[in-house]
């Protein structure tokens, strides 16, 4: 079969690209040398030979179609199926369907345009001022109104749909994040301030802010930035805080410090994390001496910024079209929303919000570049015959399928928990479930995205890898959501520390709740292999986890990241089983359950078994790092 593909004639596969094609007449003189005798008029003879596709053409006539965006909740058959189950309400699915066709007519357009127009910094107008105005794209202010008037934001706090009013949120934020220029960013940092300030409460300071914040009014919408990195910082807070807050006589604060990375940087608002200082200038180190506030952007008379010198812009990997910057804070007003000392805790709110927001987009850019590889399928012709018609192309679709279809529906269900803890209706297996299952979806969609992107490039060829046809950019965006609010590893470590604060009653939920997923599938013949997987993980789980509570405390953390992926890939199966067995369910759905769990749904045991976590693993592991070349001492 190789040698048969390898062996096949070049002028065979030139033949099929010009099949159908009409070809121009181009005359082309031959040259013929004449025997010697001849006379002038015989020696050379021209004439019209061949048909040469290229002569006089600048380009050939063969181009490849371009994959179409086409309505991209029509084209989604699992997301269709889990809201004709969940939310089949004809509001919900009429507004997220008329939206689908702004997306792909309307919003694609300006969110490539946020990708080639990004943002650029101004330092001083024409005389020499101070202005530091950031300059965004006429799209990136566009896909600003278009967020307040689809609600993007206002959905999960209008609950018009009670405890599955997040879930219609977060359906609409997928089918918009592809194409949004990353202004699901602020969009996410703005929804986590808004509910951070309503889980405190809405004080008279901050209450235009909540307003404006959950507003669907374009003309009164604010946005807000989140600025907590700093130079020592990223997520350990707690050491790499240095902005100190000074308290005013009139009970706001002034904050000084430099804040190394902060997102959307063109926010009307911002939180952010200060240590107070006391009468004496002292404070409090550690992640017990921070504490929440909330701060304005606004500028003077002259057009400063007041209280914020911007000092450059990030020049980034991804994520172009999203300004952000570091900033110098120098007097910055400011309101404290947390008491004194509580800051991190203030900010577990937010940190949920954002990372099911971070999760979303995860899930929605291994949809998008599905969709569109599996349109480009239909359309590219390779070795006689459409891409869609190569089996193995096929297979690798239906690959990156089935994981699109595992995050999206563990996605979907942290956002059913959050749904119903907002709505006061969740049980303590429901808020446990919440609080392990967030950090987990966060890191595992954060993976399973750069890999099905990566993969999505590659079913383009060639065209995959160039710029101008916009694909590179989704790999380049989603290289971000694995290291965004938390890496692969501090995740991981998330998840330990949400165990032990629980005395481990997050892992009864996480077991009980994934056996009840099964049950339905109880009877269903078709299904069993994937059950018995899932079962069999379970108990695999369960024993490691037991057994690890016997040894040293570094155990665990060497098999975190580990465990992390075993919790995500077995409650994955489960959702998708459980899925499959509902009335609606089709035999794609028990396909991709039974593909699901084909997989090494635990793999903390599967490496446990081979020594992984052994006492001298970690000794090994640094050796092997930083192993460096034995000094010849013969070498000058």
């Amino acid at each position: 079969m190789i040698t048969a593909l390898l062996n096949r004639p070049l002028a065979g596969s030139c033949s099929r690209a010009w099949r159908g094609v009409s070809r121009p007449l181009v005359c082309v003189r031959s040259a013929h040398v004449a025997a010697t005798g001849s006379t002038a008029d015989e020696e050379r003879v021209w004439e019209a030979t061949a048909q040469v596709p290229f002569s006089g053409a600048r380009i050939g006539s063969f181009f490849q179609d371009r994959p179409v965006l086409k309505n991209p909740f029509l084209e989604d058959a699992l997301l269709r199926g889990y809201l004709s189950r969940h939310l089949p309400e004809r509001d919900a699915l009429s507004d997220l369907c008329k939206f689908g066709e702004r997306v792909a007519n309307e919003v694609d357009e300006w969110g490539r345009e946020c990708e080639l127009n990004p943002p650029r910094l101004v330092h001083f107008d024409s005389w020499g001022g101070r202005v530091d105005h950031i300059v965004t794209s006429p799209a990136w202010k566009r896909m600003k109104d278009l967020s307040a008037q689809e609600g993007l934001v206002a959905i999960g706090y209008e609950r018009s749909f009670g405890e599955w009013s997040r879930v219609y949120q977060m359906c609409k934020l997928f089918l918009f994040s592809p194409s949004s220029g990353l202004y699901t960013c602020p969009l996410a940092m703005t929804d986590g301030a808004a509910k951070v300030i309503q889980s405190i409460g809405i004080s008279s300071a901050v209450e235009e802010a909540y307003s404006r914040l959950t507003t669907r009014q374009p003309e009164s919408f604010w946005t807000s930035g989140q600025w907590m990195t700093e130079r020592r910082g990223g997520s350990d807070v707690g050491d790499g805080t240095e902005t100190v807050a000074v308290p005013q006589t009139d009970g706001s604060y002034k904050l000084h410090g430099f804040k190394w990375f902060t997102s959307a940087t063109d926010a009307d608002v911002t939180l952010t994390l200060a240590r107070v200082q006391d009468r004496r200038g002292a404070t409090t180190p550690g992640s017990k001496g921070l504490t929440l506030f909330y701060a304005e952007v606004s500028r003077d008379e002259d057009g400063r910024l007041k209280g914020i010198e911007v000092q450059r812009l990030k020049d980034k990997l991804g994520t172009r079209q999203m300004p952000t910057a570091e900033l110098l804070l120098d007097g910055l007003q400011a309101h404290r929303l947390s008491e004194e000392g509580r800051g991190v805790a203030s900010i577990a709110n937010m940190l949920t919000i954002t990372r099911i927001h971070n999760s979303i987009s995860a899930a929605a850019a291994m949809r998008r570049v599905v969709q569109l590889a599996r349109d480009y399928a239909t359309r590219r012709t390779a070795f006689g015959k459409r891409l869609k018609d190569h089996t193995l192309h096929t297979q690798t679709l239906a690959r990156m399928e089935v994981e699109t279809r595992g995050a999206f529906l563990m996605v979907m269900d942290v956002c059913r928990l959050l749904g119903r803890e907002e709505s006061g209706v969740a049980s303590q297996l429901d808020t446990n479930l919440l609080r392990l299952l967030t950090p987990v979806v966060k890191l595992y969609t954060g993976k399973q995205a750069v890999a099905v992107v990566s993969e999505g490039l590659e079913c383009f060829g060639g065209q995959g890898y160039m710029e101008d046809t916009g694909l590179p950019g989704l790999l380049r965006d989603a290289q971000v959501l694995s290291i965004w609010e938390g890496t692969t590893n501090i995740l991981s470590l998330d998840v330990l520390r949400c165990v032990a604060r629980s005395s481990g009653m997050v892992l009864h939920a996480y077991f009980t709740h994934t056996k009840s997923l099964l049950a339905s599938a109880s009877g269903v013949s078709s299904l069993a292999p994937a059950v018995n997987s899932v079962d069999r993980a379970l108990s695999e789980l369960k024993d490691f986890i037991q057994g690890a509570a016997t040894k040293a405390p570094g155990y665990l953390e060497l098999a975190a990241r580990d465990l992390a992926y075993s919790l995500a890939r077995t409650y994955t199966g489960a959702l998708l089983i459980d899925h499959a067995c509902w009335k609606g369910a089709s035999a794609s759905d028990t396909y991709t359950a039974l593909r699901w769990c084909e997989q090494d749904l635990c793999p903390v045991v599967t490496r446990q078994a081979r020594g992984c976590y052994d006492p001298s693993t970690p000794a090994l592991d640094a050796a092997l790092v930083y192993d460096q070349p034995t000094q010849d001492r013969s070498v000058p």
